[in-house]
């Protein structure tokens, strides 16, 4: 069983040097690898899985390994390696799910199929919480801002809790990249204008988990993302 720890993260993720807020984990999950988080408040030690799109054992190993306990499944996008598995572990563990916004519900909808048709198991679900931009969500005693962020799906939302400058953006950003916007109602002047207009201005020193490879921060984005960069757009 993968369990990444992110140590940068919980590095910056400090009031005080003995005990920050909250610590983060990255799982890889389906053969797309994808990156889902297991964040949570290490005060009460309850947790969130964001996006559980696969690999269920995986997952569970990994609440246990980390000695959490898990309150909720929070949802960025309705794509197939992201929750096409969201709701039969919701269903096998009684936690709710939280996410995406409800224009990704078409998404949802066709989970069975787009399972059936890449060869992964996966399971239509319907949200306890749908969400919109300027919703809260908690994770124990942690209380994470919702951004809408539409562009790679229409309904696609970012989790971030800003006392730790951290940030979950499911494919929005990358190192390097910004998210595909070539699936069915994806649309690339609306995810720039995602990026810029609502991720940059929370400030360069926010640290985020993509939905594939690596963590980055949002000022090294601005200074060398190849498609949002400031000079990529000046």
């Amino acid at each position: 069983m993968h369990l990444r720890f992110a140590r940068a993260i919980s590095q910056i993720m400090t009031e005080t040097p003995k005990m920050p807020p909250m610590k983060a984990a990255i799982i890889p999950v389906t053969p797309l690898q994808q990156n889902c988080s297991l964040i949570w408040c290490t005060k009460t030690m309850k947790a969130a899985l964001t996006d559980p799109g696969g690999d269920l054992h995986k997952l569970k190993d990994g609440i246990a390994k980390a000695g959490v306990t898990l309150e909720k499944i929070l949802i960025t996008h309705g794509h197939l390696d992201h929750c096409g598995q969201a709701g039969m572990l919701a269903e096998e563990l009684g936690v709710p799910i939280e996410g995406p916004h409800k224009d990704d519900l078409f998404w949802i909808e066709q989970l069975d199929s787009d399972g059936a048709r890449y060869g992964m198991t996966a399971k239509s679900f319907t949200p306890d919480r749908w969400l919109e931009q300027g919703d809260t969500v908690t994770v124990g005693e942690l209380t994470l801002d919702v951004i809408h962020c539409p562009g790679h799906t229409p309904g696609h939302v970012v989790f971030v809790h800003g006392p730790s400058k951290f940030a979950i953006v499911g494919d929005v950003l990358f190192q390097g990249s910004i998210g595909r916007t070539d699936f069915p109602r994806g649309n690339h002047q609306d995810l720039i204008d995602s990026i810029t207009q609502r991720l940059w201005p929370l400030g360069e020193d926010i640290t985020f988990i993509p939905g594939h490879g690596p963590t980055s921060t949002f000022g090294r984005e601005r200074k060398t993302n190849a498609f949002v960069s400031d000079n990529a757009l000046s």
